[in-house]
Parts: C-alpha cells; structure tokens; sequence
C-alpha cells in the first residue's frame, strides 16, 4: 500500500461509492419529467449510467448532460458513438440548440466534440473534462486493446456517462466493463464479489470459465448495480408517463426452410450442433435461403438485410432488385454516405452486417428487415430497433429465416431473450426498492478511523 493511506485503501474497497457531481445548472423544459429526472440523477452522481431502452432520448440527454458539464467546469466533452451515429447526435444538438462539432483528427472542435470508437487513439485525455460513452454497451465487441484504450481514456475523465439500450442483455458479467469504465469496481473484482466460476467447480482443468451469480450475493449485486445505475424500458419504470411511448405491433416471422442436404462426410442431414456443423449448414443452403429473402423483400416498398457473412452480403446483393450494401471494407465515410442514402429512401433493399449499422441508428422511415439470425441476441434486439422505437408509427415485420438444421440457433436467441428480459426487470425492481428506502445515504458518510491508525 505504498504512498496510499488506509482511507484511501478503505474507500477503494467500497462497494457503494458516492456522489462526485453537482446539481444540474440548465435542465431545459422540452425535456419529458422522466428524462429530467434520470438528469437531475446522473449529474449529481457525476459518473454513471443510464440504460434507457432505444427512443427514450438518450441522444438529447446526453447533449444536455455535456452541456451541464461545460457549463459548470468550462472544459470540453468528448462523445464517442458508433459509426455515423456522430452525425445523427450532432444534427439532435442542432434541434435543440446544443452545439457540437464532429472531429477525426483527434483535436476538440469546440466544447462538445463528437466522433466514433474507432477514432478514440487519437485524442489527447489532458484535453477534456467528460466522456460520454454512447450504445456503451458495444464495449465488448471491441478487440481486447480497444476496449482497453477506451476505459483507460475513460478513468483519467472526472465526469462520465454511458448510455446504452442493452445493458449486457444475456450476461450479468459484462456489466463489468461499464463499472470499470466508470471508475466502480474493476471486472476481476466483480467477479470475485458476486461470481463463482462454475465449470471451476466442475472441473478444475477446464480453461473456459463460466461465471454465475452467487446466490447469497444477487441482493448485494443488484444494490450495487442501481448505486450507479439506472434502467429504464418505460417512463413508467421510474414514474414517468407512458402515453406518448406506445409502441406498434412489432410481427416476428420465422421461417424454417425444409432443406434436406447432408453435411459434408455425411449421407442423411441431421441438426447441426457444433458451430463448424452450423456455419457448413448455413453455406450448403444459400441459394434457397436467399431465394426466401428476395421474396419477403418483394413485399415491401422498403426492407433492411442482415448478414453475417460476406458471402451472404454478396450474394443478397446481386440477387436483390435496387439493392445498396455497406460493406466493412468501405471507408467511414463512404459507409455515412450509404447510410444517409438509405435514410432518404435512395434505395429499396440495404444490405447490411449487425456489428456495422446495428447499434444507435435511428431508421424509423422503414418498417421491414430480414435475419439470418445467429447466436447473438443483442445483435438481433439491437437489428429489430433500428426501425421498432419510438416514433415508428407502422407495425414492423422482421423475417428470421433458417433452415431445418439450424434449429438450436434460434432456440438460442430465445434463451438469451428470456434471459434479458429477467436481467432489466431485476434492474428495475432493485432500483425503485433501493429509491423507496433510499440506503444510498448511509455510504456517503465517511468512516471515522481511530487514532491509534
């Protein structure tokens, strides 16, 4: 414990810190109550998180927080989003008369600069005051160093906030990255507070851990969540009026090809179980599944494609009529310029990988998709509510298509999306109980240490 006294050890060990903001300077009245609540909250906390379910604002509330920011300090704001997301929150600001400015040289282009995760290197932390982490919850779709880069910039910031729809839908402990990037405990401290390794407990040897929440813990866990965190999937869940948040029909149809080719080393076809066997199934049934596509897509007058390989973005590409794909080999503007052609109904069918444009993008205009779905639930949730938010006024149609052999990975998704929906309503039942009895209060109170230390 060189050069760090015992109240600093004992601090550092807390599980519930404290408050390290200021109350709100400018809270504007266009805001709805349950937006300036969750506000009034994250600035006073200073570092937090809001997980607000996608339409809910979190665009504006986040100009509006770095607003208060640079009111109070007079430093600037970094904002980090997705890909051509940077322009979606910088025309918001214009709206609203919050100005901020896009930057991919790594220098400040005024108070609030704006740019995407991939640029982050190249910025200076010395040269802000606050980071704002939009869709956070892409953290863990980074490559180790990335993701690294990301919370060591994020550490040195007095004031943070991450803002994300889907707080690690199916996995408890992935919310570590969020508690360390926001200065709580760190990932490996978490786990071993709250997790134990049950494949460890199976068998000693294995090399995959597999963590799982301690029984005794879940209250501590949840309590410990909520202290820097809020949940929000309605304005409801924390008071807040739902009138006006209503959302359409949202029409989920799978549907399960009768493809009967057997894997290669095999005479009958049979369910396929290891990823080798699913990723062989899915390139022996391309040519029928594509077929399917074309005729859903034929349908409506706008639809999004979601690929998972390159050979499936190809091949939907040429055998879709007044089609456009985003590729990951286009350059970050060539990729805004597809996007904005897309947004003005320039095209009929986008053909588009989840990790590209699933995260942040606002595309109510259309109200159709396709799937080739696999085993990531937050990639399909986050797909579906491009166009299924707030503000969408049709019903919205997603078409999953699969074959026969495929089975256990749509039953996959459904696991993880019980999973989800168990871990939000745990989120916010701990949240209003731990608002009602207010405990809060009782970890801001420094210890008094006797003299004899």
């Amino acid at each position: 414990m060189s050069g760090q006294n015992y109240q600093d050890f004992l601090q550092n060990k807390k599980q519930i810190s404290g408050m390290f903001g200021f109350k709100p300077l400018s809270i504007p009245d266009y805001l709805f109550d349950f937006q300036k609540y969750l506000l009034e909250w994250s600035l006073k906390k200073g570092r937090s998180a809001i997980f607000a379910d996608t339409g809910l604002g979190k665009t504006i509330m986040q100009l509006v927080w770095a607003d208060n920011v640079i009111r109070k300090t007079n430093k600037n704001v970094l904002i980090l989003t997705p890909l051509a997301v940077s322009t979606q929150t910088i025309a918001e600001g214009e709206k609203f008369g919050i100005e901020s400015k896009r930057s991919r040289d790594g220098k400040p282009k005024g108070k609030i600069t704006v740019t995407n995760y991939q640029q982050l290197e190249k910025f200076d932390p010395n040269d802000f005051t606050a980071l704002v982490c939009d869709e956070s919850s892409i953290l863990k779709n980074f490559s180790g160093q990335t993701k690294t880069n990301i919370i060591r910039f994020s550490c040195k910031m007095p004031y943070r906030l991450l803002c994300t729809a889907t707080p690690s839908p199916n996995d408890f402990t992935e919310l570590g990255n969020s508690s360390e990037a926001l200065g709580e405990l760190r990932y490996m401290d978490m786990l071993d507070q709250f997790f134990r390794d049950t494949q460890n407990d199976k068998n000693p040897q294995w090399s995959t851990p597999k963590y799982e929440l301690k029984n005794h813990a879940t209250h501590d866990f949840w309590r410990w969540i909520v202290s820097w965190a809020r949940a929000v999937k309605k304005p409801s869940d924390v008071g807040g009026d739902d009138s006006k948040f209503i959302l359409p029909e949202l029409i989920e149809n799978e549907h399960v090809l009768e493809v009967t080719k057997p894997l290669d080393g095999y005479l009958f076809p049979f369910n396929a179980i290891t990823l080798r066997e699913q990723r062989e199934e899915r390139k022996k049934t391309i040519s029928e599944r594509i077929e399917k596509i074309v005729s859903l897509c034929s349908k409506h007058p706008l639809s999004i494609i979601w690929a998972d390989y390159n050979y499936e973005a190809d091949a939907l590409e040429k055998a879709l009529p007044d089609c456009l794909q985003i590729s990951g080999s286009d350059s970050d503007e060539k990729k805004e310029e597809k996007f904005n052609i897309f947004l003005k109904s320039g095209i009929k069918n986008l053909v588009i990988k989840a990790k590209i444009g699933a995260f942040g993008l606002n595309w109510q205009h259309c109200n159709h998709m396709t799937f080739f779905p696999t085993h990531s639930y937050e990639q399909y949730y986050q797909g579906i509510r491009r166009c299924w938010r707030f503000g969408q006024k049709l019903p919205v149609t997603v078409d999953t298509v699969t074959t026969v052999g495929e089975g256990r990975v749509f039953q996959n998704i459904r696991r993880k999306a019980k999973e989800a929906e168990k871990m939000f309503k745990m989120l916010v039942k701990f949240m209003n109980n731990e608002l009602k009895i207010n405990k809060l209060e009782k970890f801001e109170n420094k210890m008094e240490l006797p003299n004899w230390i």
